[in-house]
């Protein structure tokens, strides 16, 4: 993933150093760093290891030995020859596949899968079938001659070795005295058949399956189950004990290291009312997921987005496919603490082995296989072109061999690394057409790094080829200016081993002026100012746009509140000037600069009275050498500011015939008159229309008669003295107030 860019002086002078820059940049140089496994996992390798600490390595060797004709490929196991058997499905067979990669088909039964797999040390073959399965075994026939024919041309007989009565069987293991251990469900049953095919329950759990069996350095055999994520360890004598309840749901993969550490791999949430099976099935995009067998079934199936084919016949849930949450995987100690060791939102683990003391994780649904190397220390070794990998057997003369599904492939995972990788970066968006500079890395090794450019963000669209950067000479880039640019690392076997730790780029954009959105004036409002965020703005600290949180603000009646909308492309520091110029005015004048806020409040009494216009210029001169920097500019809609009350003019009032009667005029130096009230004897206010009944002019007149209350007869006889208060308003409210003392007889 991409990092912001940061200004880096010391690169900055080097670029300067080299280029003469026929444009304005912005804020010197810049540099976009990849060295973190995020950002580094959106790239694409090719025989590269991506590590969890950040950085590049060679992978080990990775080919493709056979690719099968079903959809997947369950379990694989390996005899003392070098021969790999592959328990597959859609459709359900066992192919055999000798060491040069030739397949064969050698056991096709009327299930559905094949789930798991077993070559004991005398070299039998043990096949488990699903739903309602059976364990068979295989044999070679005989020839006519007597003797067995050799090959993968040879014709193979099987044999019902073990029915256990249940809907599925999901794992199987032997121990030394060649005892076979079936763990199945729907009834989360583990079944002991001796050599000589007599079988008994061993163990029965109040799980519903019983997914994966392993033996510990001390023959008791380790358990884990789909509903509870239980892994249990069962003496030789049946006794069972539950070593650890993960936050998982379904144990999916078991290995066991030498020091008798337990891995448990662990996938899908758990609910809260306890386990529950959703019985899912793998189906064509277009045929869904029917419910045929409620509350038996794992519920984890292959996700809808892989392309698959119709099941032969009937449903059958695929396990460990799709689970939603992620997975997990932790270790049990001897001593019997659990203890969280890797995880991922994303990822889904099928299959744990150890190769050479290392603990390899097979995962899904992206193919890819994980080194855990220690606690969420790990490398993502390799990626197969498959979707999920499922299972690991050893391969002769050191190795692994992998399988897969969707689609049903065998692959071949050696001991040494490549002879050459590659590792394509994503695509660096600039934003703006940008000069490349030096190209910097930290790494050992032989390593060549290239680049290429382009104006669009897919590289496929005419960019530049890909050239070789002299890493020898100067580093530059030898890429044109443009707005994209992605780079690219080979690393070849040597000594020592290569190793690419960090890739920096350094780059000057070409400066562009600020652009506004928008300028607005708000009168009676006045803005507050912002708490300033240490270390600058958020948003661009964190390598997004800046973000610009509105201004609190609260009503002044007195006040002209301004606020602006910029945005820079460079992302340049900038300042603000405001101006102001009357109507009519030919000359800007300067209100206010050096403002950092996009906002900007004043007293409106600093101006006289009459229409105005503001002008915002935005200058990125902070970010600028002198001679350097970018302005722009924007002017606001035209705004009218009177803070002058109106005048009241020739109060006059008198008694006649009874009534009051009052006269006046009001006028106002720039705005309209709004409106007048009346108040007699501190009596409630009342509204007076104009003379000529419309307020709509500077100069209005009023004249009122106000009736004398019946059975006041001291207002009809005018003994007394009365008090009568005028107010007006103009457009803009501002107030002005006179009274006048009507004089009793």
């Amino acid at each position: 993933m991409a990092t912001r860019p940061r200004l880096c002086l010391f690169a900055a002078l080097c670029l300067f150093s080299i280029l003469a820059t026929p444009f304005a940049v912005g804020e010197g140089t810049r540099t976009w760093e990849q060295a973190k496994f995020d950002e580094l996992s959106k790239g694409t390798s090719t025989g590269v290891a991506l590590r969890s600490v950040g950085g590049l390595e060679l992978a080990p060797a990775f080919k493709a030995l056979a690719t099968t004709p079903s959809t997947y490929i369950w379990a694989i196991a390996a005899d003392n020859a070098g021969n790999l058997y592959a328990a597959a499905g859609s459709p359900a067979r066992v192919y055999r596949i000798t060491p040069d990669g030739k397949s064969t088909s050698i056991f096709e039964p009327q299930e559905l899968q094949v789930q798991a797999l077993l070559v004991d040390k005398n070299g039998a073959l043990y096949a488990a079938t699903n739903p309602d399965g059976k364990v068979y075994k295989l044999e070679r026939k005989a020839t006519e001659a007597g003797k067995d024919k050799k090959g993968p041309e040879a014709s193979w007989s099987s044999s019902v070795y073990f029915d256990p009565g249940t809907k599925y069987i999901w794992d199987m293991v032997q121990d030394a005295a060649g005892n076979l251990f079936v763990a199945t469900g729907d009834h989360g049953e583990i079944f002991r058949v001796t050599p000589k095919g007599e079988h008994t329950q061993f163990f029965k759990s109040d799980e519903a399956h019983i997914r994966v069996v392993a033996f510990d350095h001390k023959g008791n055999l380790i358990a884990g189950s789909d509903g509870s994520g239980l892994v249990y360890r069962i003496a030789p004598g049946g006794e069972a004990f539950v070593l650890y309840s993960a936050p998982k749901k379904e144990i999916t993969a078991l290995a066991i290291d030498d020091a008798d550490n337990i891995y448990a791999a662990g996938v899908g949430e758990k609910r809260a009312s306890g386990p529950t099976f959703t019985p899912l099935l793998p189906a064509s995009p277009a045929q869904g997921n029917p419910n045929p067998t409620a509350g038996q079934q794992p519920s984890i199936v292959i996700g809808a987005a892989s392309p698959l084919p119709s099941p032969a016949a009937g449903p059958f849930p695929l396990p460990g496919m799709g689970a939603s949450g992620g997975s997990e995987i932790y270790r049990i100690a001897p001593d019997g603490s659990p203890n969280r060791i890797w995880g991922s939102r994303e990822e889904i683990v099928y299959a744990l082995a150890f190769d050479s003391g290392r603990l390899l994780a097979g995962t899904g649904n992206r193919g890819h296989i994980f080194v855990i190397s220690g606690e969420d220390r790990f490398t993502d070794l390799v990626q197969a072109s498959a979707g999920q990998t499922t299972a690991f057997a050893k391969a002769p003369g050191g190795g692994l061999y992998v399988s897969t599904s969707n689609l049903g492939k065998v692959f071949l995972l050696g001991v040494v690394p490549q002879a050459d990788g590659s590792y394509e970066s994503d695509v660096f968006d600039a934003r703006i057409f940008s000069r490349w500079g030096r190209l910097e890395y930290r790494g050992v090794g032989n390593i060549e790094l290239f680049a290429r450019s382009g104006n669009v963000d897919n590289p496929d669209r005419n960019w530049s080829p890909w050239k070789k950067v002299d890493l020898a000479k100067d580093g530059l880039i030898p890429a044109p200016a443009a707005r994209f640019i992605q780079w690219k690392a080979v690393l070849h076997a040597g000594a020592p081993e290569p190793r690419l730790d960090t890739v920096v780029v350094n780059y000057l954009s070409k400066n562009v002026a600020p652009d506004f959105d928008d300028v607005s004036v708000q009168l009676g409002v006045r803005y507050q100012a912002l708490p300033k965020i240490a270390g600058g703005d958020a948003g661009a600290a964190s390598g997004g746009p800046r973000f610009d949180a509105p201004p609190p603000s609260v009503r002044d009646a007195d006040s002209v509140g301004i606020k602006w909308a910029v945005h820079d492309d460079n992302d340049d520091t900038m300042t603000y000037s405001v101006y102001y110029r009357g109507d009519g005015e030919g000359r800007w004048l300067l209100l206010k600069d050096n403002l950092s806020d996009k906002f900007y409040s004043f007293d409106a009494s600093l101006l006289p009275d009459g229409a105005y216009t503001v002008k915002i210029v935005a200058s990125d001169a902070p970010s600028h050498s002198p001679g350097q920097a970018l302005s722009a500019e924007r002017e606001s809609s035209r705004f009218e500011v009177d803070t002058t009350a109106p005048v009241i003019q020739d109060l006059a009032a008198a008694v006649e015939g009874g009534q009051i009667h009052a006269s006046f005029r009001a006028v106002d130096g720039f705005s309209n008159i709004k409106r007048a009230e009346y108040s007699l004897d501190a009596g409630e206010w009342q509204f007076i229309e104009p003379v000529d009944q419309l307020s709509d002019s500077k100069s209005e007149s009023y004249d009122i008669r106000i009736a004398v209350p019946a059975g006041d007869k001291k207002i009809s006889a005018g003994s007394t003295d009365h008090v009568l208060v005028v107010r007006v308003y103009d457009r803009y409210d501002n107030m002005n107030a006179a009274k006048t003392v009507i004089r009793g007889k």
